[in-house]
């Protein structure tokens, strides 16, 4: 029996899974700040092999992470970090550490999933868009908030931005000042993917979704794609598993 933890942690909570031998037993979400997630985190198994860590978070946080997970399990985990290559896949960055590690392991995924062009759309708290040539060069990306984040650069910079009501993302013209907001996000996050995807005629590239917001981000572009909720740890044990 081999059990592998493994977790994606971004500014404010993780995912984590747990895989038996590749099969998953059990996933979920913690924040550190949050008792309740932190225990279901630490009592999901007795013990563990391996642990595997994507993480965006800052060095502090990272070492509380990693702290409490050896001592849990006596297991020091294993943070992944963004290189030069990985396989036949090329970052373009002049220095690679500078991506994000998330990013780089969404694109891992789709690499795997996608052996042409192939353009990874992550949105979470900031909106990803990644550009992967057919023969696996990085050909750049966009980093743009995400909505979570449009929203509350509206409300703590206008007075007169507030609303109460719970409202869907939608692309119709907004009728109160709710639906002005979500609505007016919904366009400017489709309205990026589609710029990018415009640029892209003459090769169009296969699309590729992923996040919490990925889902809903897809069915509002209308332009097919697919929607991989797990990409991140598909490109995390890529990467576990590259010499």
């Amino acid at each position: 029996m081999s059990l592998c933890l493994q977790l994606d942690v971004g500014n404010s909570s993780a995912k984590w899974r747990l895989l038996e031998q590749g099969d998953v037993l059990s996933r979920g979400r913690y924040s550190a700040a949050d008792a309740n997630t932190q225990r279901e985190l630490l009592e999901s198994t007795a013990s563990v092999d391996q642990i595997w860590v994507s993480s965006v978070a800052g060095g502090d946080t990272e070492a509380e992470l990693r702290e409490m997970l050896e001592q849990r399990w006596g297991v020091t985990p294993w943070f992944a970090r963004t290189p030069a290559a990985t396989g036949d896949l090329r970052n373009s960055y002049a220095d690679p550490a500078r991506m994000g590690v998330d990013r780089w392991l969404a694109m891992l995924g789709a690499r795997a999933r996608c052996g042409k062009r192939v353009c990874v759309v992550d949105a979470g708290s900031a909106l990803t868009i990644d550009l992967i040539s057919a023969t696996g060069q990085h050909e750049g990306g966009y980093i743009i908030p995400g909505p979570a984040l449009m929203e509350r650069a509206l409300l703590l910079d206008t007075d007169r931005v507030r609303f109460t009501d719970e409202v869907s993302y939608d692309l119709a013209p907004g009728s109160s000042t709710a639906e002005a907001v979500r609505h007016g996000i919904a366009v400017a996050q489709v309205g990026s993917v589609s710029i990018v995807l415009d640029g892209c005629a003459s090769e169009p590239p296969a699309l590729i979704f992923c996040g919490g917001a990925g889902q809903v981000l897809q069915q509002l572009l209308d332009r097919g794609g697919e929607f991989i909720p797990e990409l991140v740890f598909e490109g995390l044990e890529i990467m576990a598993a590259a010499p």
